[in-house]
């Protein structure tokens, strides 16, 4: 089960090439969806997910409310998530030995998850314009990441139950303004900009997600791939993350957990290949498809 968030905020589903237009499909075949929107589907849990996608698959048979996914242009798949997006630093390896050999620090694996946050209004759909803030940073960078989304809430879950809180999956770019990272000690101002999460094209439910060793996180720049890699290779693993987030701390239905990014990040390079306006990013995660996102002045 594949679902989108489509222009005027209504929720899709893609089948194969195809996107049904969920709200008009209930129209058109007389029915009830019963949710307004994705953030809707994933409140209302799994029944309501498979219910939305039957109706889905009887109006693709009926030829109604559909249109090619090459002709949609989505939001985010939320795009004005309830709370701010929980973030995992330095959860591969050789991301946290490159950005130790840049900052001068050790490149040991850290012993606990490092955990920030990003504000919701740094949300932007595919396709839309990353600001490069010229009087605000000149190291602007990018981060692909695949997020989970929270499908069931809860506190203290434990590791052994962490999946079944997890609706599903979709690819963020973490964009990151270095200078403003050094400069404030902290992570939260240098990824919070307005336009620094693209988010998107897809929320794809976990009952088709591949293994983790078989979901790439890659990302291009301009078409040069930088940076690729498999999930399983997290440091800590989604277990062990939701085990962490929630203890002491009630996830919340519809919240964002962006897991971690690979090795390849612009400030890893010598010399360092931070973006510019002009720049086409691309994130790109198995089952999500392309996160196309131009850099503008």
């Amino acid at each position: 089960m594949k679902f989108l968030t489509l222009e005027d905020g209504q929720p899709g589903a893609l089948l194969e090439a195809t996107v049904v237009d969920i709200r008009a499909a209930a129209r058109e075949l007389s029915t009830q969806s019963g949710t307004d929107t994705l953030e809707s589907i994933v409140r209302a849990g799994d029944a309501a997910a498979a219910a939305v996608w039957t109706l889905a698959q009887q109006a693709l048979a009926a030829g109604v409310a559909c249109r090619p996914f090459a002709e949609v242009r989505p939001m985010a798949p939320i795009p004005v998530p309830r709370r701010n997006i929980l973030c995992l630093g330095k959860n591969y390896l050789e991301h946290a030995q490159e950005i130790a050999a840049k900052m001068e620090q050790s490149g040991e694996a850290p012993r606990q998850p490092i955990i920030f946050t990003k504000a919701t209004t740094a949300v932007i759909a595919p396709g839309a314009p990353i600001p490069a803030y010229p009087a605000y940073t000149r190291k602007l960078d990018y981060e692909a990441e695949l997020a989970l989304v929270i499908g069931t809430g809860g506190r203290d879950i434990a590791p052994g139950h962490a999946w079944e809180h997890v609706f599903g999956y979709t690819a963020i770019n973490d964009i990151s303004a270095r200078d403003l990272q050094k400069n404030h000690h902290q992570w939260f101002r240098a990824k919070s900009l307005d336009g620094f999460a693209p988010m998107g094209p897809l929320l794809v439910h976990r009952s088709v997600m591949p293994e983790p060793a078989n979901i790439e996180v890659k990302c291009f720049v301009n078409g040069e791939l930088r940076q690729s890699d498999t999930f399983d290779r997290l440091i800590f693993d989604v277990p062990t993350l939701i085990s962490v987030l929630s203890a002491g701390m009630t996830l919340l239905p519809g919240d964002i957990i962006a897991t971690g990014t690979p090795a390849g990040v612009g400030m890893g390079f010598t010399p360092p290949k931070y973006l510019q306006p002009g720049d086409v990013v691309v994130v790109d995660v198995t089952g999500v498809g392309e996160l196309r996102n131009p850099v503008i002045e």
